[in-house]
């Protein structure tokens, strides 16, 4: 029969490896929104063809830091920091694109919660548009997650579309990056050749699906319409409805990363998602 004594040092014993279990659990931590640009699209008829021709609509530009039990995960980088020091902001070749400013630095906002870019280990971007790769060489250490077919395709005469220096892992297809199935790339192609979507499986706020540009507004996802300069009209629908199967499936939220209507709603950082 146990004395009390060794009751009292099985009892603790258990107690150290639960909260030891509990140290390790895997998964993720919290979500945080970032400001990543503000701005003004000239005419909303190139992103939904056929309606809203000539329209004006405020954009904005977001970026989502997550914390993972294993490290720091950043998902797109926004509008280069270097924007916020532009008196008139960033104004596009074409006038009917969107003209961006940067009120806050990404820099800022990591400061602000204690993050440094060396922080930062991994890092995935939705596609290469430059208003989401802005500030991948602020984190040259962290690997960065890209569909092959996005890292291929040619940039600007022919320029590749990353340092060949920044290390990276190439996918194809869906990837969970941490292996526990709370961070799962989703490849989404059509806007872009090897365009991406994110799910992030939190504790409370539960599924969320981070859409890229697989839509850019609400009301183009509930039309399924297909902006003009997509490169597959056909792989955009599916991503869209690969998109509606997930959402359905993991009953998750959606969250467009260029939608003003909707992260007004939303909790900025410092403020988070847990």
């Amino acid at each position: 029969m146990m004395s009390k004594f060794t009751l009292a040092l099985t009892a603790a014993a258990l107690v150290l490896s639960s909260q030891s279990v509990s140290a390790q659990k895997p998964g993720v931590e919290r979500l945080y929104i970032m400001n990543c640009g503000e701005g003004v699209a000239g005419d909303i008829g190139r992103w939904s063809p056929g309606v809203n021709e000539g329209k004006s609509m405020d954009f904005v530009d977001t970026c989502y830091l997550i914390k993972h039990s294993q490290g720091w995960f950043l998902w797109d980088t926004g509008i280069p920091d270097a924007v916020a020091a532009m008196p008139n902001g960033l104004a596009p070749a074409d006038p009917k694109a969107v003209s961006w400013k940067r009120p806050k630095t990404l820099a800022a906002q990591l400061e602000q919660i204690g993050v440094k870019p060396a922080d930062v280990k991994a890092m995935g971007v939705s596609h290469t548009h430059p208003d989401h790769i802005g500030n991948v060489e602020m984190f040259p250490q962290a690997t960065l997650y890209v569909q092959k077919a996005e890292y291929d395709w040619p940039g600007a005469n022919n320029e590749p579309r990353f340092k060949p220096s920044h290390p990276v892992e190439l996918l194809a297809g869906d990837k969970d990056v941490f292996g526990d199935g709370s961070i799962t790339i989703l490849s989404t192609p059509g806007h872009t050749p090897g365009h991406q979507s994110l799910m992030v499986r939190l504790p409370r706020t539960r599924v969320v699906l981070l859409s890229g540009d697989a839509a850019h507004f609400r009301d183009n996802y509930d039309n399924r319409r297909v902006p003009v300069n997509n490169v597959s009209k056909e792989q955009s629908i599916a991503s869209m409805q690969k998109i509606a199967d997930t959402i359905s499936k993991e009953e998750a939220q959606f969250w467009i990363n260029h939608d003003k209507a909707q992260r007004d709603t939303q909790k900025l950082s410092p403020e988070f998602y847990d």
